[in-house]
């Protein structure tokens, strides 16, 4: 009786770690080094095709993929700065840039006045 005992608590440990593992599988960061430029100051108080406000002192982003709303980490490689910016909008539309950063957003990271920068983008899609 005892060994039935031993044995079934040891199943019912085993199970609920096992479940525990399966839950905690979060989707994986991808991560890229793209080209960046930011929003022209005349964009200001302009609609976003999310249907929001441009403004630029929010931290806010324009990517042509990913869905609204996507939180992305912006790193600058030159200085190791970053910032989280929120996708409310589409573009830039060139091939050869990735996303467009709000003033501030190209700011913190150190990229303002550059006009175009290379970056690190971090986002997890759920």
């Amino acid at each position: 009786m005892k060994y039935l005992l031993l044995l079934s608590s040891l199943f019912l440990f085993l199970h609920s770690n096992a479940q525990d593992s399966d839950s905690s599988n979060e989707p994986d960061s991808i991560k890229k080094t793209v080209l960046a430029t930011y929003y022209h100051r005349k964009f200001e108080g302009h609609r976003t095709t999310s249907g929001a406000k441009y403004r630029a002192k929010k931290l806010t982003a324009a990517h042509r993929t990913l869905p609204f709303g996507t939180l992305v980490t912006v790193t600058n490689p030159d200085n190791g700065k970053s910032v989280v910016v929120k996708v409310n909008d589409r573009g830039p539309f060139s091939k050869r840039l990735a996303i467009d950063l709000s003033e501030s957003a190209a700011k913190k990271i150190g990229i303002y006045r550059k006009g175009i920068a290379k970056v690190k983008l971090s986002y997890t899609l759920e």
